[in-house]
């Protein structure tokens, strides 16, 4: 479970996140939708630490932090339990696909080289990459990339999956196995926050869609609710625009 109280984040005068209260069951896949810098990939970074949170209190699992007092134990062992995936890779351009999945096996969770390794072999094989093994991340595709990148996230046995944007720097022709990727991930109940435009992707894999405004959790339900009888003018004139162009 992920369950975040009041929590705030101000950039100096400017509040991105306003006391956002929110509860994620296990398995539950939430969609988080809305207008560009209102606060939806600060949201996930603070959860992570990524971003340091002004204000207020985060559980995930079985641990509970409150963000003013974090020790770096607890960033860390915030961090062991969500993993994230950025929008442009984030891999290590001097290791190979089987390297970039198996460093955080190595480096946080000190497993031994060869079980690490095994267990990056393994997701490979899930991800439909094996024969990238010693590929470095030049001669792969974006697509194949990001894929990587899931990857990395599934190794960790993470609570939750972070992602932010994962196909806004892909080509067109490269979205689709990525958002098959987590679709597969989906159908197994991984608990996932994903921030996305793929307004198809929300209607067919959310649990619960969220839309964010001005740092504001504004209006949130099933996909069928906010897509289709959508409550606040805010979301409505938000579904308005963003569905002419990419509709459900």
């Amino acid at each position: 479970m992920i369950k975040l109280a009041s929590l705030s984040k101000h950039f100096g005068k400017t509040v991105v996140l306003d006391g956002i209260d929110l509860t994620i069951e296990k398995g539950e896949i939430v969609v988080i939708i809305g207008p560009s810098g209102t606060g939806k990939s600060t949201l996930l970074r603070c959860i992570n630490f990524l971003e340091q949170p002004t204000s207020g209190t985060m559980t995930v699992g079985d641990l509970t932090v409150d963000v003013n007092r974090a020790s770096r134990a607890d960033i860390l062992a915030m961090r062991r339990q969500t993993a994230f995936v950025f929008q442009n890779y984030a891999l290590f351009a001097n290791k190979t696909a089987l390297q970039n999945i198996a460093e955080r096996l190595l480096v946080v969770d000190k497993w031994p080289k060869e079980k690490a390794y095994q267990r990056a072999r393994e997701i490979l094989e899930q991800i439909g990459l094996a024969d990238k093994a010693d590929a470095y991340p030049a001669s792969m595709s974006g697509g194949q990339q990001q894929r990587v990148g899931i990857g990395r996230a599934m190794a960790a046995g993470a609570e939750v999956i972070l992602f932010d944007e994962p196909t806004s720097s892909l080509d067109p022709e490269w979205v689709e196995e990525v958002l098959g990727l987590m679709k597969q991930l989906a159908s197994e109940r991984q608990t996932m926050m994903v921030v996305t435009h793929e307004m198809s992707f929300a209607r067919d894999v959310a649990d619960r869609v969220i839309f964010i405004d001005g740092g504001h959790i504004v209006e949130q339900g099933p996909p069928s609710e906010i897509f289709h009888n959508p409550k606040d003018p805010r979301t409505k004139d938000f579904l308005k625009k963003i569905l002419a162009t990419n509709p459900v």
